[in-house]
């Protein structure tokens, strides 16, 4: 592990083919070609949207499936997409994302009910202003079922009798979660949404299916990977080497909010 590693940090300062030291260039191509300042943009969009709302619908959804009489059922409906490969959910929202010309017949699921209602078609992975919202989506979608089960589980931890005395006190129910239920569940919504902002960092499948960093659509890791198809292996190294450097302080955030939580056990 150790030596991949500083071979792609040795292989960041160097040329494309290997052969001659060439110090920060690669790095400078990172921070100031049009193509990566895209890719970095979008990493922010995800890291930011796809972070929020997976982590806000996951614990919203465990607060009200704990109130419901089919709680379990209401999990394993929720939990339903986390087991789906990354590829095979991003080829299923292909699909409903499916755009034809207007007049065309709709084979796309959201674009034919469109047509029901007498809307144009819209081309959801072709349209600046809707493709990345579309990736951010079905990464949420994949997301939610996952937050929404670290969150519960800390959520059957806290007692009821604190619960029952903040009723007596005379909070509300929506008082109560933001009070008293939310508070307590902060350390595992820390730890969940590190995860999550490491997800979105090496977001790379969901991207690569849907429209393989077209339009506008590139992250980080496709810009890594398109680097290393046209054998730039020294601008791909440095890709990774920036990619690496964000994510460990997630990690290590991460880990050392697990530890405390197994020490307060």
């Amino acid at each position: 592990m150790v030596y991949p590693l500083l071979r792609t940090v040795v292989i960041s300062f160097r040329n494309n083919d290997d052969t001659d030291w060439i110090g920060l260039a690669n790095y400078k191509y990172f921070f100031t070609f049009p193509d990566t300042l895209t890719s970095l943009r979008n990493s922010l969009l995800w890291l930011v949207f796809y972070t929020f709302f997976a982590v806000f619908l996951g614990l919203v959804i465990a607060i009200l499936v704990d109130r419901v009489r089919y709680e379990q059922l209401a999990k394993i409906a929720i939990f339903l997409p986390v087991p789906i490969s990354a590829v095979a959910a991003s080829i299923i929202w292909k699909f409903m994302f499916d755009y034809q010309p207007p007049g065309a017949v709709q084979t796309g699921t959201l674009n034919a009910l469109l047509g029901v209602v007498g809307r144009d078609p819209v081309a959801w992975l072709i349209n600046a202003t809707t493709n990345n919202a579309a990736l951010i989506f079905v990464g949420v979608w994949t997301a939610t079922g996952f937050c929404m089960v670290i969150i519960s589980a800390s959520l059957k931890a806290i007692s009821s009798e604190v619960l029952e005395a903040a009723r007596i006190d005379g909070a509300n129910e929506f008082q109560i979660v933001r009070l008293v239920i939310t508070p307590l569940l902060w350390p595992t919504i820390t730890v969940v949404g590190t995860t999550m902002l490491i997800n979105a960092l090496k977001t790379f499948d969901i991207v690569y299916v849907m429209t393989n960093g077209a339009y506008n659509t590139d992250v980080i890791a496709t810009q890594m990977f398109s680097q290393l198809q046209h054998n730039h292996y020294g601008r791909a190294a440095a890709v990774g080497v920036v990619l690496f450097v964000a994510v460990v302080p997630l990690l290590i955030v991460n880990i050392r909010r697990f530890q405390q939580q197994e020490e307060q056990r």
